[in-house]
């Protein structure tokens, strides 16, 4: 177990020893499984999650009052069954890993059971948002869904951080994903949805809403659910776990010995107290919805894409120029100052209520956020992974599922406060549900605009301050990853030879 005084020897006396750490030199990905990853990262936006606020509000229709009160019961629960699941998680110990056994036997079964979702309209046809039975069912759900997606969620949320040991390849894993799933496609359901959407809501076509959504929810589910289950079949997790199993005690414990986490975890919070709503909540009740408009959208996104593409060549020379604290502040503080220049564009002569200019402004928001795009989402998406490893270096075991809700618990608890923030606050603003699309009133309107643009900046500002405190410099990155590539080695050694001792012991 390293210290804080015997960490800092080997990066002053063999500088040359650590830059040729055998993590960085050797790769454990191949091809077939490259592709899987790809095509798992692709799967995670190949979905119509945008529009799932329209659905509630307007298709399934349950009331924002009641919404949140169903979000406060759910929340708790969900609280619960982290704990205990997460525990179950961290000390399972199979042929097949740690992880996999939750994400292979349960994807199929999970799959199938959230297709139900998409149904609800067709089970309770033309209910208001009081109808007991249909709120009855819509809580049942909401609390069986929860409980099958935590096992899931925390298995994969671990294993992403265990299926290459080496922090150089994991980049570039992370670096391609994103690169390359954009090109594949994964925005598609979203602008192919926004335009039936539209369609349907300007009567374009005489269908009903809850067939579009059923289609196109159901289509999305289990073409994601399949590559997803693919990806599971093709990885392997090739970081050693320890074989004793940590208590859940040590667990809640990493959140505070594990400063990396900690910082997270605040940071976390204190942007957790954003109040806001979806853009496209502005852009469907400020405009009705036109599918030009959306048409127009989707034409500046694809103009913008190539800068978003370039944007990843900056990755690497930037983490070798800059530390992850100084990417990390950077990258979020930039985003921060390009959505206030929105909101400014707006603000003038109430230009949030004219289509053109409002278009014109989104495509420059489009062209200057995709600048640091692939700077931020590579360095967000990897510093997890880091302060994983570093709470291995620091306590001799890893514990990804527990840690990873022991930090989740506080963001839970704040979000179920926040969810009922954010429902009573639609409430107050005037917004009338199933009111037929760019009806609402002027004052709503402009509070639309302010909710998904300046208001969640200025609510969540003080989540970047603990950023600017995050504790490993490149040195002691370096000086991390070496003293971790000798332990696994040895760890790996040690079982072996127990083994080989102990003949007929079946391996775990």
């Amino acid at each position: 177990m390293s210290d804080e005084k015997n960490t800092q020897t080997p990066v002053e006396v063999d500088e040359q020893k650590l830059n040729a750490n055998v993590f960085r030199s050797y790769n454990y990905i191949g091809t077939k499984e490259t592709i899987a990853y790809l095509f798992n990262d692709f799967s995670n936006s190949f979905n119509i999650n945008g529009y799932q606020q329209r659905y509630i509000w307007d298709v399934v229709r349950i009331d924002f009052g009641i919404s949140a009160i169903v979000g406060l019961f759910t929340g708790a629960w969900d609280i619960i069954n982290d704990t205990f699941i997460s525990a179950i998680v961290d000390n399972t110990r199979t042929r097949i890993g740690k992880f996999r056994p939750y994400l292979v036997f349960f994807q199929i079964p999970m799959t199938l059971i959230g297709l139900l979702y998409w149904f609800l309209p067709y089970f309770f046809p033309d209910t208001p948002g009081t109808y007991i039975p249909k709120l009855i069912f819509y809580f049942a759900f909401s609390v069986l869904t929860e409980t099958a997606n935590t096992f899931t969620g925390v298995a994969k949320s671990g294993y992403m951080s265990t299926i290459t040991p080496n922090p150089t390849e994991r980049v570039r894993l992370i670096t391609l994903a994103e690169l390359l799933t954009g090109y594949m496609g994964e925005d598609m359901p979203r602008y192919i949805f926004g335009f039936m959407y539209d369609m349907v809501s300007t009567g374009k076509w005489q269908i009903k809403m809850r067939s579009i959504f059923m289609g196109m929810g159901v289509s999305c589910a289990m073409i994601s659910s399949a590559f997803t289950f693919w990806f599971f079949l093709q990885s392997d997790e090739r970081v050693p776990q320890s074989l004793e199993r940590p208590d859940l005690k040590a667990g809640f414990k990493a959140i505070v010995t594990n400063y990396p986490v900690l910082l997270m975890t605040l940071s976390d919070f204190l942007a957790g107290f954003g109040v806001g709503t979806s853009q496209d909540n502005y852009w469907i009740d400020v405009f009705g919805g036109d599918s030009m408009i959306n048409t127009a959208k989707a034409l500046v996104s694809a103009i913008s894409a190539p800068v978003g593409s370039i944007s990843y060549a900056f990755v690497a020379p930037l983490r070798k120029r800059f530390s992850s604290k100084f990417l990390w502040v950077g990258s979020d503080f930039y985003g921060d100052m390009v959505t206030l220049g929105f909101f400014g564009l707006g603000m003038i002569n109430k230009n949030y209520l004219k289509l053109k200019p409002m278009l014109i402004g989104y495509g420059f928001t489009e062209f200057f956020g995709k600048l640091l795009f692939g700077v931020n989402k590579v360095i967000n998406a990897d510093l997890w992974n880091e302060a994983m490893d570093y709470c291995e270096w620091k306590n001799g075991y890893r514990m990804e599922a527990t840690t990873g809700v022991a930090k989740s618990l506080v963001a839970k608890l704040q979000g179920i406060f926040m969810g009922t923030i954010n429902n009573f606050v639609m409430k107050k603003v005037g917004y009338v549900q199933g009111l037929k699309i760019g009806t609402q009133s002027e004052k709503t309107k402009f509070w639309l605009f302010a909710l998904s643009t300046v208001i969640p900046f200025l609510t969540s500002i003080l989540g970047i301050v603990p950023k600017m405190l995050w504790p490993i410099n490149k040195k002691k990155r370096a000086q991390m990853y070496y003293e971790l590539s000798e332990r696994r080695s040895k760890m790996v050694s040690d079982y072996v030879d127990s083994v080989k001792d102990k003949p007929g012991k079946e391996t775990v």
